[in-house]
């Protein structure tokens, strides 16, 4: 199992490609899990289509490009649509994809959605490649949290999918007090590791256990 962990969908970056193209293949499939869009942004299925359809997607061109940049056909790449998918398409999808892409967004209502259709074991049996970036990085661990910010009013710790177990993540690091004050209290009631991501330009790559960080990311407390 290889898990990447992002900042952002621009995979395709040189202080990316360089590493991530020893992984990413032009013959892979992708199941993109477009779940962690907020309530009061998406509420029908016009405003999914408005962030990620192919004729009017906000982000639709960002991340199948980074895919093309490898060699993936765009036909390859699918995305799982809360609002058009069944259990069963949604399912299919993830069965049949080398990658599985989580997007960022709201890491806690992607898994509201991934456990409403029961997509959590199938993601769980998943052997490929399971990358993501921001929300989509943070849910590929067991527990994460989650400093304050706009979205998320106060310091929490929310559970995540245990692929990984033995670190936590900060994203968009920026060495903000809030920050800084939240990783010391993950090492003071967690003691794990936190990796710090700078914003865009640090990521995370674990291949089967064997960890190892990619541009610039801050580790602390070892």
């Amino acid at each position: 199992m290889i898990n990447i962990l992002l900042e952002g969908f621009d995979i395709d970056a040189p202080w990316l490609y360089d590493e991530l193209k020893n992984y990413i293949q032009p013959n892979h499939s992708v199941a993109v899990v477009a779940f962690s869009f907020r309530d009061n942004r998406v509420k029908s299925l016009s405003d999914w289509n408005a962030l990620y359809s192919k004729e009017c997607g906000k982000y639709h061109d960002g991340i199948v490009g980074g895919f093309t940049t490898y060699g993936i056909p765009e036909e390859n790449i699918n995305f799982i649509n809360y609002f058009t998918d069944t259990k069963e398409s949604a399912t299919q999808k993830i069965k049949s994809a080398d990658i599985v892409y989580f997007l960022g967004g709201l890491p806690d209502r992607m898994m509201d959605r991934i456990k409403e259709f029961d997509l959590y074991d199938i993601l769980m049996q998943h052997d490929g490649i399971l990358m993501g970036y921001s929300a989509g990085a943070v849910i590929q661990l067991a527990e994460y949290h989650l400093s304050p910010d706009d979205d998320y009013p106060e310091f929490k710790y929310y559970e995540g999918l245990p692929y990984l177990n033995d670190f936590y993540l900060e994203v968009h690091y920026e060495g903000t007090s809030e920050q800084d004050e939240s990783i010391q209290r993950v090492l003071a009631e967690r003691g794990k590791t936190v990796y710090a991501t700078a914003v865009r330009a640090g990521a995370i790559l674990v291949d089967n256990g064997n960890l190892k960080l990619l541009g610039d990311v801050k580790v602390f407390g070892r």
